[in-house]
């Protein structure tokens, strides 16, 4: 079977955007947990190491705020609340990982799709100012998913089915992501489409994620960008 389309994360798969991320985190712990600030800024926030060894030791986001950084749970429903917003304002430059853009440009004659807990607009700016937007035909956001409804629930990967295929009828899939929550995602988006689908699970390993620690194991690990080129090369 060929591929009906490609499935992206976003922060840690398509680009490395950990210091954008740390400095939004910040900014907001000055308004929600302003005793999380100045010399009692959670240490997993002073590097892009420590913020790695969080991001990828966490199950969600919602664990990362309140085990790692130490949010209670009202400042941490109160900070995801605020995430979206913060994006939009933020102006840290974010990169492609190398080679990305060519992985891309090479498997364009896809259909390709997002499904990231970054904002929407935020997204599509990055793409179309690194000239990768147009095979990307949907692109589901923090902002387009309920709040009970975010990773790894699979709301957000079906809505991304539906807009690129116009309907939910899918037989083979890949979804690409750097975090043991995208492995669940990809599960349950199979649940959710039934015994007719099939969705391919990759990590992206080489954003310095662990994926052989994972409870919930990938179909495929792509340690650099040419093993992911290899791996979507294999179901072209």
């Amino acid at each position: 079977m060929k591929l009906d389309a490609i499935l992206w994360d976003y922060d840690g798969t398509l680009v490395n955007s950990v210091p954008k991320n740390i400095d939004i985190t910040k900014a907001i712990l000055s308004i929600v947990a302003p005793h999380l600030t100045g010399e009692n800024l959670p240490k997993y926030l002073l590097s892009e190491a420590n913020y790695h060894e969080a991001n990828h030791g966490a199950k969600n986001w919602q664990q990362l705020y309140v085990d790692f950084y130490g949010l209670t749970e009202n400042e941490m429903l109160q900070a995801g609340s605020m995430w979206a917003e913060f994006q939009e304002k933020n102006e840290t430059e974010v990169m492609l990982f190398d080679g990305i853009k060519g992985v891309v440009e090479q498997f364009s004659h896809f259909d390709h799709g997002i499904c990231s807990q970054n904002s929407q607009n935020n997204i599509r700016r990055v793409l179309n100012n690194n000239e990768i937007g147009a095979p990307f035909k949907a692109i589901i956001g923090y902002d387009d998913v309920p709040n009970g409804n975010q990773k790894p629930h699979p709301f957000g990967g079906l809505k991304c089915v539906e807009s690129i295929l116009g309907h939910a009828n899918s037989n083979l899939l890949m979804y690409i992501g750097d975090h043991e929550a995208d492995a669940q995602f990809a599960r349950n988006l199979q649940l959710e489409l039934g015994s007719d689908a099939k969705v391919i699970s990759v990590a992206a390993a080489y954003s310095q994620s662990e994926p052989e620690s994972w409870d919930v194991k990938p179909d495929h690990i792509a340690n650099t960008v040419e093993d992911l080129a290899a791996i979507i090369g294999h179901y072209a």
